[in-house]
């Protein structure tokens, strides 16, 4: 499935971005990169279930149900998600505060996890949508 691959591919670029902004200390783009990973993961995760959103609290809420909730991934991974969200709005629009640095550092951690997470389920499910 192209899309699902395109969006895993943009996953990992952002991942990519999200270390190297973390270096360069500018923790609010890294807290951004880092969740659109994730964003980009949970996309491609729900496409394997038929289910799109229009909005990234949909792509957040679907994943949970459909995910987390079904007992398919751990709950970690919503948190992970939902905090996220939370730290990339300040990143991306916060004036009067920044993403630290131990939050870039620890939600960068829970990106890579979530996409690691979510590499392996889509492996399991490409394995089982090839075998039948």
């Amino acid at each position: 499935m192209t899309e699902l691959r395109d969006l895993m591919e943009k996953a990992d670029r952002f991942l990519h971005t999200a270390e190297y902004v973390l270096g360069t200390g500018d923790y609010d783009s890294c807290a951004s990169r880092g969740y659109y990973a994730m964003f980009f993961a949970a996309e491609a995760a729900l496409l394997t279930t038929g289910l799109t959103a229009s909005s990234h609290r949909g792509v957040i809420s679907l994943f949970g149900e459909r995910f987390v909730k079904a007992g398919i991934l751990d709950r970690h991974l919503g948190n992970a998600l939902n905090i996220a969200y939370r730290k990339r709005i300040i990143g991306d629009y916060g004036v009067d505060r920044s993403v630290t640095r131990q939050e870039a550092e620890e939600l960068l951690e829970a990106a890579r996890d979530f996409v690691r997470k979510v590499k392996s389920y889509l492996d399991q499910w490409a394995e089982k949508e090839g075998g039948t």
